[in-house]
């Protein structure tokens, strides 16, 4: 369920490199928290950020939450961009 507005969602480049990591593969906090500046709490606080955006999803499996990118929830923002490089 999406609460939280997906543009709001990516207008911070951590979350931008969070989702592009995620586009690669589906991981967890503290992998994605090796490859960007910032603490893994910060990481979890981002990622709950991109949950509420509905952007992404996450699975259980064992004790680990592994992230994966929602690209479904993409479509809305791709049809939105989109109509500025419609011609008349």
């Amino acid at each position: 369920m999406m609460t939280a507005d997906p543009f709001q969602a990516i207008s911070d480049p951590h979350r931008r490199t969070m989702l592009e990591e995620l586009r690669r593969a589906p991981t967890t906090v503290g992998e994605l928290a090796t490859k960007l500046p910032v603490s893994r709490p910060a990481v979890s606080q981002h990622m709950k950020i991109l949950l509420d955006a509905g952007l992404v999803t996450v699975e259980s499996s064992g004790t680990r939450r592994i992230y994966s990118l929602s690209e479904q929830a993409f479509l809305p923002l791709n049809i939105w961009l989109d109509q500025f490089w419609e011609t008349s």
